[in-house]
Parts: C-alpha cells; structure tokens; sequence
C-alpha cells in the first residue's frame, strides 16, 4: 500500500484531530488508524505503509515495544516510525532510537504543526519503492531475492537472459511503456551475454546515465579485479552472493533514492523551463518559446499552418473597461485557445496578438470556428470578436517560419480591411480569400 501512513494511538479523539490534520496537509495520502498495538500489527503484517506514528501509551503495548515488533515485521521493518508525545526526555529519546524509532514529534507544538511536520518529513525521506528489472538465470537465487524484494513493496519484473532483458528495456523508450527504476542483474551469466554486456547495452547504447537508471549487480566474487570490472563496466553498486536481505534491502534503496533525486531534479528543471517559456498571464506559451522551438514544431508535421489571431478593438476595451478587465479578455481567450488547440501551439505574440502554429488540411475551418467562439464568449460581460489571419506551409514552399508569418500578416490585414470578425488565408500566389474558401478536406 504506497502513499499511506498508520496513525496509531488510544484515544479516539486524538486520531480523528490528527487524521484531520493529515488529510489537510496531504490530501492525496491514505489514512488507516488503529486504537491498539494489536490490532495495527495484524495490519502490518498484510499491508506496506509509507509511515506509521505511534503515541508512546498504547493500551495492550508499550510504544517502544511496539517500534521493536515494527522492526522485526516482513513488510515494514524499513517504514519509518515517528513517536507523538509530549514528555519524550533524553533517556527516552535513547532507548527509543535503540528500538526502531526513527523521529519524534513534541505534543507541546500543537496538533496543527502535526500534518506540516509529516509532511516536511516525507518530502526529506520518500517512501522508496520502485519498479526493478532482475536478471538472475539460478530459478532458486531469484525465487528467493524476489519475493525478500516484494515483501518490502517493490515491483519486480523477472527475466533469466540478457537478451530479455534488453527487449524490455527497449520497449519501455520506444513504446513508452512504464519503464524501471533500478536494475538488479548478475555479472555471471549462462547464456550468451552477461551482466557486462547488458551494462554496455545501458551505458553505451541506450545512453543511461548511473542517475538516470541505476544497476547494482549481484555477483559470487568478491574479488578486488572483479569489483573493479563491475565498477568500470558502469554499475553503481554490488553485492556479494549469497544475499543477506538486510544488506540487498540496503543498496536497494539507496540506489531508489539516486533514482529519486535524479527524477525530481529532472521535474523541478522541467518546471523551471516551462515557467521560463510561459505567458503568465493567459497560460499559453510565450514569444521566446516561440522563437526557439516554433520552426522546429511547424517542419515536426505535413500540412503546417501558422495562424495570428487578433482581438478587435483592444484598446477601446482599455480605455472603457480599465486594464484588469483587458487582462481578464486576454487570459479568457488564452484559456480558449488553449482548450481548442491542445494539439497545437498557441502562443502570446504580444499584447492582444496570439499566434497558433498548428497542421492538417481542417485548420481554415477550425479558425473558422473559433472566431466564432469568441463571439461566444463574453468574458466578464464583454463582447469581443477576433480577426485571423493564416498561411499554410504548402502553400508558400521553402518558407521559414517568419516568412509565414509574414504571410500570415497580410492575411489578418486583409480580414481587419473588410470588416474584422473575420478569418482570411494568405493562399497560393500570395492570393487572399476569406478562409470559408479554404477548407481542404
């Protein structure tokens, strides 16, 4: 059971305050709470919790018993264990991190710091299961390492070959299938390729970094040449056959937590650089994302249009209705844009001016239908219409991006000439015509 937490303690009142305080702090996490020692270690010993909390009075139990009973379960002897109280003295603090306590929280805080404190703890100590590919061709070693693996929440995948191994990997890129987040191989393989092959594979071939997909090997030798092969041929770690389930639990999850880092490091730049490229006001991408990525993704399809979209009269807007109300226009029509062509590419170009770079033969009708959506909109009780102006790249053979632009300029010209709320495309020969003319179905 991944993401959930045990709340044990006697008093019922206690569990309902500290339940609620939890399910405050973290919505998403899975709350079971148990009035006895008992009754959560029958509990323990059927489900993996990411966290059990534990008053130190417990009714059929002393708290630190309880920790040891914790310590020595099958599936949760690695869960953290935090300790509520209001009277733990050094003494206590001693002989409670001797039984298995991992954390303390003072009571004298109040109930409120309580879903802070677990959830600043569980942000600094993830709860490190994770997806595992494992080598292993002795049925016997692998029956065995599996189910200690399994125990303590891993998803384990088991295959006896290299060559299985690599064929997995492979569909997990190409078909973007769920991929691993360690690998666990013997160096000593029957067959035809061994574990060194299969680091080659990863290291050079797939190009995976020791962060990006961890491997820790298993091997009988634990001879110095041997460690400094397995060390050279890419793998982070290894461990000594036969495996001790304390030790392999150990590598294991130190190596999810290189995993885990990389990943959040790898989600925190890839929120970074979309905030970096965002239009923050109507949510769509901004005018430097479009100079950096916007040729790439117009060649990305066949059929490409570039379509620049312009609000009418936005400055009587403004000077009517004040410059909050213009805002809010603005972020309505981001929002609509957004919604219509999830498929594309809206862009901010600036002030009132979008532009979409989008493909396929209906885009002139999908413009179509958006102006008239806008006349559907009324955002905060104002009418507002749009003119459009489009180009599509097969129209306009070996033009760049700007240059369609371009195009697409004079095309939006040409709809704000004959009246706005309207849609023209800039077609062959440079020929202008209402986009209802264009559609290429």
């Amino acid at each position: 059971m991944g993401n959930s937490i045990m709340l044990v303690d006697s008093s019922s009142a206690a569990r309902e305050v500290l339940t609620r305080r939890l399910q405050t702090a973290m919505p998403e996490i899975i709350i079971t709470s148990c009035a006895s020692a008992s009754k959560a270690l029958e509990l323990i010993e059927q489900d993996r919790y990411s966290l059990i909390t534990t008053a130190l009075l417990l009714p059929d139990m002393d708290g630190l018993d309880f920790c040891r009973s914790i310590r020595s379960s099958k599936r949760n002897r690695y869960t953290p264990v935090i300790v509520v109280s209001s009277d733990a003295d050094q003494r206590l603090l001693h002989e409670g991190f001797n039984a298995g306590v991992t954390d303390y929280f003072d009571k004298a805080l109040g109930f409120k710091a309580f879903g802070q404190f677990i959830k600043s703890f569980m942000e600094r100590n993830p709860d490190l299961c994770g997806r595992i590919l494992y080598i292993e061709d002795s049925k016997t070693a692998a029956t065995v390492t599996r189910q200690i693996m399994e125990q303590h929440g891993m998803e384990v995948l088991h295959v006896t070959s290299v060559e299985e191994a690599q064929s997995l990997l492979e569909s997990a890129r190409t078909q973007r299938v769920k991929g691993f987040d360690l690998v666990i191989t013997d160096f000593h393989l029957k067959g035809e390729m061994t574990g060194g092959d299969l680091l080659y594979f990863l290291r050079v071939r797939m190009h995976y970094s020791p962060q990006e997909l961890p491997v820790l090997v298993t091997t009988g030798n634990d001879e110095t040449h041997t460690q400094v092969e397995v060390f050279n041929a890419g793998a982070n770690d290894f461990v000594i056959k036969p495996l001790v389930e304390e030790v392999v639990m150990a590598r294991i999850r130190s190596l999810l937590l290189v995993k885990y880092q990389y990943d959040a490091l790898l989600r925190q730049t890839l929120d970074m650089e979309r905030i970096a490229t965002t239009d923050a006001l109507t949510g769509t991408r901004n005018r430097r994302y479009l100079v950096d990525e916007g040729q790439r993704f117009l060649s990305s399809f066949e059929n490409g249009w570039v379509m620049i979209i312009d609000l009418d009269h936005f400055k009587r807007i403004n000077d009517t209705n004040g410059h909050l109300m213009g805002d809010k226009v603005l972020m309505a029509l981001g929002k609509l844009l957004n919604r219509r062509f999830n498929d594309s590419l809206p862009v901010r170009f600036g002030g009132e001016e979008f532009v979409v770079i989008a493909h396929g033969p209906e885009i002139p009708a999908r413009a179509e239908d958006l102006r008239m959506a806008v006349e559907k909109l009324n955002p905060v009780g104002i009418e507002v219409t749009v003119s459009i102006g489009l180009a599509c790249v097969d129209d306009h053979p070996g033009d760049d991006l700007n240059t369609l632009l371009g195009h697409a300029d004079k095309a939006l010209y040409a709809a704000k000439n004959y009246g706005r709320n309207q849609a023209y495309v800039n077609s062959r020969g440079d020929c202008v015509k209402p986009a209802a003319q264009e559609i290429r179905f």
